[in-house]
């Protein structure tokens, strides 16, 4: 099992990062990929995550592993942006491979439910030039709830 977990501060090609990471995975059954960008509209024009590295990282490294270990992936790659983004950049790449789609699939949803929710990031959002800080909304809350259960 190969698990890359990384924190970026530079913008990301999410395309190219895919393919090697599929290739490393010779007999995989499938592979599910999720890319979280930048949400424009609305007047959003900028989003900036902040973080304390002595937390961050570690946190989504066991967070990646709890992952391998309920879903028996052949392989995980989570990366993270962090700073200043501006709309369509991408933000987050998480991408599971296993030998069954359902874990892959299960296994990307699993890791953005717990990154939403409970993640080590704090997020503020620029709208007319003025900064406003983001929470977690209810369903991010109650997304990450199902997971709590042994069967979900």
């Amino acid at each position: 099992m190969a698990i890359t977990v990384r924190l970026l501060d530079a913008p990301m090609n999410p395309g190219a990062m895919i393919g090697p990471f599929t290739n490393a995975h010779p007999g995989l059954g499938g592979v599910c990929t999720f890319v979280g960008e930048v949400r424009g509209g609305e007047g959003a024009e900028a989003l900036e995550l902040l973080h304390y590295a002595r937390m961050t990282l570690p946190g989504m490294e066991a967070l990646a592993e709890r992952a391998n270990t309920r879903f028996g992936l052949m392989g995980l790659l989570m990366l993270h942006r962090t700073g200043v983004m501006y709309p369509g950049e991408p933000v987050v790449l998480v991408s599971a491979a296993a030998l069954h789609r359902r874990a892959a699939i299960d296994a990307v949803d699993f890791c953005m439910d717990h990154l939403k929710a409970e993640s080590w990031f704090w997020k503020r959002e620029q709208r007319g030039g003025e900064w406003h800080w983001i929470e977690p909304r209810a369903d991010d809350y109650a997304a990450l709830a199902r997971w709590q259960s042994p069967q979900a």
